[in-house]
């Protein structure tokens, strides 16, 4: 340490340093194959990373790492920390920043190294990674990043954009890529320009652009950093052989999820502000945690994300003259397919006991427990409601501007709707606006029979049960005799009803995201009851939709075993007993 603080003595270029950045040494990378993935990335950005920030780029900041700082420099000049605890929740940072600003000069030292442990649980790991990301959401709102970008030069401000929002920035739009490929194969499709494009002969060029793989590696070249790292610290064999134990332990799905997390997060933080802090306790977290937990988390940055991208590709696989060639499409979609079954199992893959029956079936309960429960005054983990307003907080931070864009983005959902009626068979092939319009009234039934059913449940449902059988005995009768003489009548078909669900489904889900919007104005009124209702039972589908490929593996036989395996396979390897830390039960000691 003497001759750490002594290198405040030297001049590094034309200054003195002010602050001292020292390497880590993240140990906890043995706990878990998800502790490894994570320690891994940490690794490579704290050793590698921040060498090459130091020195030739001199952009190095202050991120929270055990640097040593000079505190008569820094008095002078503003003090370390910041004022406000949103704009300013990654604060740590911004000690670098008013470093930079001011004068000052970071170097990094590799002869010295700190301990550290970073989280072990994929929830833990998620709630680090979205404050980190709300953190740069609101750096890229704040006068720090406006006054570097304007007073470094050229090559110092791409190397600062590069090493702090740019990277989140750059992943957000991978994703955006992403919903844009998928939206715009889907037009094609829906509107017949595809199928156009492939019949045509005088249009050969457009038509080979169309046929284009649409393949991006996503999750794998966030490895290269680590690659690099672990070649110059063990070896180049042992760095290859890293890298191919962790894609055998599902790395790709993992750093896939924490692609939909920052970009999910970043975005939100830009379009509406409202960063906050989220506790992650830091503690050595191995036990299982419940699906109405994970839901809780994942729910809008990634479950509803990933159900939307799975309808797309379906409702392109059954439209699409390309979807006729089965390896065309497998060829054309895989990335995207590998995205939606990343975001949706990852929080179970990476769970301990994630596939054990039993713990599915009381996740189960414990989910459809939270979902129903109707108390007052309770935590979001006791009640699905708490929970559905406080996940619209963002909205009383946001501005009109902010309101509009989200209206703007959620007016998508209706164009499922849009472009399935007029491939039904009732259609009979007509393209007049008319279809579209009567279309609606097969959601406007569907939501009264809806509201006639809620409203027979709480009215009748207790007290005079017999009323209420009655009242659902009518609506099926009704149901069923419409089906029948729209069979008899018309040209609808069986497929029709299936295609009818994926049409209509996307645009309630659209409207209650418009209702949320504009909450202030429908809360007072007798719709907003409607709205909550109707949040609920989507809240509850897009549940048992996750839940269903996790019951499936959870009843397969083996593959808890595997997943055990496959997530403590580094404990495995040095005799640990898995099952004593996951069942909490001590070891009977002879006294």
């Amino acid at each position: 340490m003497r001759n750490l603080l002594e290198e405040f003595k030297v001049n590094y270029g034309i200054r003195k340093p002010t602050i001292l950045g020292v390497r880590e040494n993240i140990f906890t990378g043995s706990v878990s194959s998800l502790a490894w993935f994570m320690s891994a990335q940490e690794m490579s950005f704290v050793t590698l990373g921040q060498r090459v920030l130091a020195n030739p780029l001199k952009v190095r900041m202050h991120y929270g790492h055990p640097d040593v700082f000079d505190r008569f420099w820094f008095l002078t000049r503003g003090g370390v920390s910041k004022a406000s605890r949103v704009i300013n929740i990654s604060e740590d940072i911004y000690a670098g920043f008013n470093c930079t600003l001011r004068g000052g000069n970071v170097t990094h030292h590799e002869y010295i190294q700190v301990g550290k442990g970073r989280d072990v649980g994929l929830n833990q790991i998620s709630m680090f990674e979205a404050k980190v990301a709300s953190g740069n959401g609101e750096q890229v709102l704040s006068r720090d990043i406006y006054r570097l970008g304007h007073r470094l030069d050229f090559f110092r401000m791409l190397s600062v954009f590069y090493t702090t929002v740019g990277f989140f920035f750059n992943t957000m739009m991978v994703v955006v890529m992403v919903y844009t490929f998928l939206w715009g194969r889907l037009y094609l499709a829906l509107s017949g320009v595809e199928d156009y494009a492939r019949s045509a002969n005088n249009n050969r060029a457009l038509g080979s652009i169309l046929n284009q793989q649409f393949i991006i590696q996503i999750g794998v070249f966030t490895a290269l950093p680590m690659i690099v790292e672990n070649s110059l610290e063990h070896g180049f064999l042992p760095a290859v052989w890293d890298f191919i134990t962790m894609q055998l332990e599902l790395a790709s799905c993992f750093y896939t999820f924490s692609m939909g997390t920052r970009s999910h997060f970043f975005g939100r933080t830009i379009l509406h502000g409202g960063a906050k802090y989220r506790a992650t306790g830091r503690g050595f977290v191995v036990q299982h945690k419940s699906f109405a937990e994970n839901y809780r988390l994942y729910a809008r940055s990634h479950f509803v994300k990933a159900i939307e991208l799975g309808v797309i590709l379906i409702v392109y696989a059954s439209n699409s003259p390309l979807a006729t060639n089965t390896f065309v499409y497998i060829a054309m979609t895989i990335s995207s397919w590998f995205l939606v079954v990343s975001w949706i199992m990852s929080p179970f893959v990476f769970n301990p006991s994630g596939f054990d029956w039993l713990k599915t079936v009381y996740d189960f309960d414990d989910f459809m427990n939270w979902i129903w429960y109707r108390g007052i005054l309770v935590k979001a983990d006791q009640s699905w409601e708490t929970w559905w307003y406080e996940e619209q907080d963002h909205f009383r931070t946001t501005g009109l501007w902010g309101k509009l864009l989200e209206i703007i983005l959620d007016l998508r959902f209706f164009f499922f709707q849009y472009g399935i009626v007029y491939h039904l068979n009732i259609a009979s092939g007509s393209t007049s606006i008319v279809v579209y319009l009567l279309s609606w009234i097969y959601l406007i039934v569907a939501v009264g029979i809806y509201i006639v059913m809620a409203y027979a449940r709480d009215k009748y449902a207790a007290n005079e049960h017999i009323y209420y059988r009655l009242v659902q005995f009518l609506v099926i009768v009704l149901t069923v005799l419409v089906i029948v003489l729209l069979i008899h009548f018309t040209d609808v078909s069986a497929l029709d009803f299936i295609k009818s669900f994926l049409a209509f489904v996307p645009t309630g889900w659209g409207i209650i995201l418009i209702a949320q919007v504009l909450r202030p104005f429908l809360q007072s009124s007798v719709v907003w009851e409607t709205v909550v209702s109707l949040a609920r039972l989507y809240d509850m589908i897009f549940g048992l939709i996750v839940m269903a490929p996790l019951a499936f593996l959870s009843w397969m036989p083996g593959f808890q075993q595997m997943q055990t395996r496959i997530l403590f396979n580094e404990a495995f390897s040095r005799g640990l007993q898995i099952s004593r830390i996951l069942t909490g039960k001590k070891s009977n000691v002879d006294t």
